[in-house]
């Protein structure tokens, strides 16, 4: 079995929990070749190999990034960060390709080409959350979406992530088997 594990980040959240999910396939299925990769280098190459494909990004203004949630993220950190480090971190993530335009060049699946989305949140009522919005892309690409959309909380828009998540994601992924 080909799992791919395609994920995009902005503050190296999503990036922890795709590799737990990634960890989490491994361990269930130990004969499998797994790969763990942002958006940026999983062109259509990488994803037309998979037998799964996972896929999973940030929650921001209620869904997945924009070109436009990705910038104000930056923005962010520019502000509260006086020497710039976590700005330019931010601003690498920010400046890849988001999910969304990613969708655009992602393959049609095949028969039998399983999937599965995740997301990374913040644990408050209005939050709203990209997995569903990723789901959605992926049936439209007639993949096979065989898990409910999954979300893992964050502290706070830049993490870190919530205790017992990381372990929580490798189940999912275990389970995804």
């Amino acid at each position: 079995m080909r799992a791919v594990i395609v994920y995009e980040s902005i503050y190296g959240n999503t990036r922890e929990v795709a590799e737990a999910v990634a960890d989490g396939v491994q361990t269930a299925q130990p004969e499998a070749v797994v790969r763990c990769l942002p958006a940026a280098e999983a062109g259509p190459e990488v994803t037309r190999s998979a037998d799964l494909l996972v896929v999973g990004g940030p929650t921001h203004m209620h869904g997945m990034t924009s070109a436009l949630s990705r910038r104000m993220a930056v923005a962010a950190e520019k502000k509260k960060d006086p020497d710039g480090a976590a700005e330019r971190t931010a601003a690498a993530a920010g400046n890849g390709p988001g999910l969304r335009g990613w969708f655009h060049s992602l393959p049609e699946g095949g028969p039998g080409v399983r999937a599965a989305a995740f997301d990374t949140r913040a644990d408050i009522r209005a939050s709203g959350g990209a997995a569903h919005g990723i789901a959605r892309r992926l049936s439209h690409h007639h993949y096979d979406v065989v898990a409910r959309p999954e979300g893992f909380v964050v502290e706070d828009a830049e993490g870190p992530i919530r205790t017992g998540e990381l372990e929580r994601a490798k189940a999912w992924g275990a389970a995804l088997i």
